[in-house]
């Protein structure tokens, strides 16, 4: 894929780092709109008992006149979200093959205090890269495109009706208790593949999206 367009989500789906992975020359969309029920505030991981989301709570606005930018959407902090949601990571995903390979690099995520969810976000992203060996300088868009020149990949976030990728299984911890769980977060994978993450991204075919 020579060109590509995202946004950030909160450590998203595994299907949005494959075209990370394999693209030439990376957008991300840093002045859309703030959409509710997507990734930017939730990531889906595995279980004993199945799927369970993590959300971010963020701090809704009086005046709902206008769309609200995601770069000006604020975290609401009074809740103890970031103890949970490592909480049910460390639950989740303790006793997989690389949780404490990579425990260090992700725990003090969930110890900062982020105003803003794109800047916790960003976080998470940069720390996603930085296990993933994948060293891309992305290119932030300074304005929304309607209809962008690269391939579009926003919709990658979308929780909403999620559309199904042909992804490739791996061993995932609770596979014996229900089955493949298809595009979770990136993190299943590499606390479950390791370093092979970045092999098992570049391999995934992206035919469907750059069509």
């Amino acid at each position: 894929m020579k060109a590509a367009l995202i946004t950030h989500g909160y450590c998203a789906p595994i299907i949005q780092y494959a075209v990370i992975a394999q693209t030439e020359q990376l957008h991300i969309e840093a002045n859309g709109n703030f959409q509710k029920q997507s990734y930017r505030t939730r990531m889906k991981i595995a279980t004993s008992t199945g799927t369970l989301i993590l959300i971010i709570p963020i701090l809704h606005r009086k005046d709902k006149t206008e769309r609200q930018r995601y770069y000006d959407v604020k975290i609401e902090n009074k809740f103890h979200w970031q103890r949970d949601h490592w909480r049910s990571l460390k639950i989740a995903y303790q006793t997989s093959p690389y949780f404490e390979y990579y425990e260090d690099e992700f725990e003090p995520l969930y110890h900062t205090e982020y105003e803003t969810l794109i800047e916790f976000n960003k976080a998470c992203h940069a720390i996603i890269m930085e296990c993933l060996q994948l060293d891309i300088t992305p290119i932030l868009t300074e304005e929304y495109f309607k209809n962008p020149e690269q391939v579009d990949c926003r919709q990658l976030v979308n929780a909403k009706k999620e559309p199904q990728y042909p992804l490739p299984e791996y061993h995932q911890l609770f596979n014996e208790n229900h089955g493949y769980l298809e595009n979770l977060t990136v993190l299943d994978l590499l606390f479950n593949l390791g370093p092979s993450a970045q092999d098992y991204l570049e391999k995934i075919d992206l035919t469907g999206l750059s069509a």
